[in-house]
This record gives structure tokens, C-alpha cells and sequence, in this order.
């Protein structure tokens, strides 16, 4: 099993979200984040002060998958939420040891 993190802008959730559930994938946990890159932010000015804005709204994503849908969904993800300007985000994938269903103690890829 594998665990893709993905940080997308905000405004590109619905396409990533429709973009999964083509693949069939359904469960995954959404995230309203703040961060920065190469971005950098951008200074604002309010009530007549300016000040900088380090860290922007984003939103992480995380699914559980079987390893066979991996490749799959993250280029969907990269599709969904490319805008081709910076700030478009991050994937990270990384090696799930186990996951359980509370509910019905099953484990492993029927957990998922």
C-alpha cells in the first residue's frame, strides 16, 4: 500500500477530487493547509501598513491505495491540478506498513 500526499491550490480541489473518482477512487482526507515554496508570498496592504504574507492557503489531500493505482492517480492529480504557474504544489508518495478499518477490524488492502 502506498499513501500519496498531494499539496494543490485551493481552487483546484473539485478537478483533482472528479479526476480520482474516474479512477474509482473514493475515500481520501482533505486538508485546508498553509505553506510556501518558491512562491514566496506577496506583501498586501492593510489599513495603510504593508506586510508580507509568507504563507498561502493550500490544500492536502492524502489517499491510501493498493500499490497498482498509484502510478494512475498521481499523473491524474498532476493533470487535475496543474495550472503551469508556480505554486501549483507537491505530490509525495510513501510506503503504508498497515491500515486497519475500526469498524470491522479488517486489515491490509481490504482495510482500505
Amino acid at each position: 500500500m502506498k499513501k500519496i500526499e498531494a499539496i494543490i491550490k485551493p481552487f483546484k480541489l473539485e478537478e483533482v477530487k472528479e479526476a480520482l473518482s474516474e479512477l474509482g477512487i473514493e475515500g481520501m482526507t482533505v486538508t485546508e493547509v498553509k505553506g510556501f515554496g518558491r512562491q514566496k508570498g506577496h506583501t498586501e496592504i492593510y489599513r495603510g501598513s504593508e506586510y508580507t504574507v509568507d504563507f498561502l492557503p493550500k490544500i492536502k489531500i492524502e489517499i491510501v491505495l493498493n500499490d497498482d493505482l498509484v502510478d494512475n492517480a498521481s499523473n491524474a492529480i498532476v493533470k487535475a491540478a496543474k495550472t503551469g504557474k508556480i505554486g501549483d504544489g507537491k505530490i509525495f508518495i510513501s510506503t503504508v506498513e498497515e491500515a486497519i478499518r475500526i469498524r470491522t477490524e479488517e486489515t491490509g488492502d481490504k482495510a482500505v
